[in-house]
């Protein structure tokens, strides 16, 4: 049974994981960080100990790794511990744990995740996989103590799906980002886009994206999207960005 958990990593996915173990009652040992201020911060934050030397981890049930992907066999490699270790990685495989650990598994919380920005656990789908049938129940009986949706997903699956969620967060995100731009150079205020992103976003949970698709690239109205290009005549990259999008939309939704 998992007691107790220690995390390897102070970043935006570590922190907020760590508050919602602290929530759900699930005690933290230890917090570690390459950097002494990541550590220091996360420990008081979660009332638990820090450190900057993974040689010094102590003892618990189970290791929780969420740093950068090119820094993960790096710090694998000096963790010791009889102790499940799991990682937080949406494109990597489960088996890169395999070469340190006899218990090891993947804990993957599918949510944008900010320091600053603390978010219910609860509507937000855990993705499990696990090296035996012992740790997957293990795990599963934390993310269930965290989440109303806890499933299995293989390293394959979670491939594809760290993939579909960079379309639909990152990039969608990056396209909030530069309607800000446009309406920050005439003077206008970003706020009167919400409604507009709210909506959308509402849509999507109970149409299909591609039924609730609007806007002159549906229909190809070339005189509007004409005008958009002649808009875009002086940002060059925006401009190839707005074309290649509007005939992907086009494409996309006629096809039955």
């Amino acid at each position: 049974m998992i007691k107790s958990v220690s995390l390897v990593g102070a970043g935006n996915l570590a922190t907020q994981l760590g508050l919602a173990l602290k929530k759900a009652g699930i005690p933290l040992k230890q917090v570690y960080s390459r950097t002494e201020k990541s550590a220091r911060e996360l420990g008081e934050l979660l009332e638990c100990s820090y450190l900057t030397e993974l040689e010094n981890l102590k003892p618990s049930d189970l290791v929780i790794v969420s740093v950068k992907d090119d820094a993960l066999h790096e710090v694998l490699k000096q963790i010791k511990t009889d102790a499940i270790v799991v990682h937080t990685g949406g494109s990597v495989p489960m088996d890169i744990l395999a070469p340190y650990f006899k218990q090891f598994g993947v804990f993957y919380p599918l949510q944008t995740f900010s320091k600053k920005r603390n978010v219910s656990f609860g509507p937000i789908p855990i993705c499990l996989e696990a090296s035996s049938t012992a740790v997957y129940a293990e795990l599963e009986k934390l993310g269930e103590k965290l989440s109303k949706h806890v499933q299995a997903v293989s390293s394959e699956e979670r491939k594809t799906l760290h993939l579909a969620a960079v379309f639909t967060c990152n990039f969608v995100n990056h396209l909030y980002h530069l309607g800000d731009l446009l309406l920050e150079d005439k003077g206008l205020d970003f706020e009167l886009l919400k409604p507009l992103i709210q909506e959308t976003a509402q849509k999507v949970m109970t149409l299909k994206p591609k039924d609730a698709q609007t806007g002159p690239a549906v229909r190809f109205d070339e005189s509007i999207i004409n005008k958009h290009l002649n808009l875009l005549s002086d940002q060059p990259e925006m401009q190839k960005m707005y074309r290649m999008v509007s005939e992907s939309i086009f494409h996309a939704t006629k096809k039955k």
